[in-house]
């Protein structure tokens, strides 16, 4: 069986027409799958149902051979607002799921400090969130996100309000931790280039269905040339296809 598998899923807000319809969906470890699509399309909805955040109407989600029917310990978040506490430090917030569930030891300290080696902020372990840019912001979010080591990392759209520059930063921070720890990533976003240049497997929801799906023929590491390839812009191409209602 997958790591994760969503299996003949349904979803519909209070008995109106399904949101998601009878989807179907399969990923295996240590993999990074990016949905793409209009804004209204399910996507969220879709990536809620996979986090247990909301129950399906129909059908069933296996997340390491056990159903999902609630929020997993095992599972992290990263939505597009950083939503970190303005009142604790930028170490406080990296343990804060720790702390939430238990008294935090050195050993919690050590590792936060790792991963804010990381994404380059340990030197802004001690400051405060309204002292960071919105990038800086990000970068914290995505520490405490992995701070339990997660094996299934969500992500919604994490980085549009960010600017393409660091943006693209964000984007090979985000990589280079998830490899180290061999995390498994479902990753929404709404951006043909970040969906490609982050993911092993991309996908297309359009009205509550998965329309399209491809391996991303990339190696790993990958570099900002990659992003000038042909096939990376062949690739693109295509999802803004199908995307405009095109059926490939």
């Amino acid at each position: 069986m997958s790591f994760l598998t969503i299996e003949d899923v349904s979803y519909s807000y209070q008995g109106k027409k399904p949101v998601i319809d009878e989807v179907n969906w399969k990923m295996e470890k240590g993999e990074f799958h990016c949905l793409l699509g209009k804004s209204g399309c399910g996507k969220t909805t879709l990536l809620k149902l996979a986090a247990g955040l909301l129950p399906s109407d129909k059908g069933r989600i296996i997340l390491q051979g056990k159903e999902v029917v609630k929020p997993s310990p095992e599972c992290g978040f990263v939505f597009q607002s950083p939503t970190l506490l303005e009142w604790k430090s930028v170490i406080d917030n990296v343990l804060l799921p720790v702390t939430l569930k238990r008294k935090r030891t050195k050993e919690d300290w050590n590792e936060a400090m790792e991963l804010m080696e990381l994404v380059g902020l340990s030197a802004y372990h001690d400051r405060y969130p309204s002292e960071l840019s919105g990038g800086q912001q990000s970068r914290v979010a995505i520490a405490r996100a992995l701070v339990q080591k997660p094996s299934l990392l969500f992500l919604d759209e994490p980085f549009a309000a960010l600017d393409a520059i660091t943006r693209e930063e964000l984007q090979d921070d985000l990589l280079r931790m998830c490899s180290i720890h061999n995390t498994t990533v479902l990753f929404i976003t709404h951006d043909l280039s970040e969906a490609v240049y982050l993911a092993d497997v991309v996908a297309v929801m359009d009205k509550g269905e998965i329309v399209f799906q491809s391996r991303v023929e990339l190696e790993r590491p990958r570099t900002m040339k990659m992003r000038y390839d042909p096939y990376f812009n062949e690739l693109c191409l295509t999802l803004r296809q199908v995307m405009g209602g095109e059926r490939l």
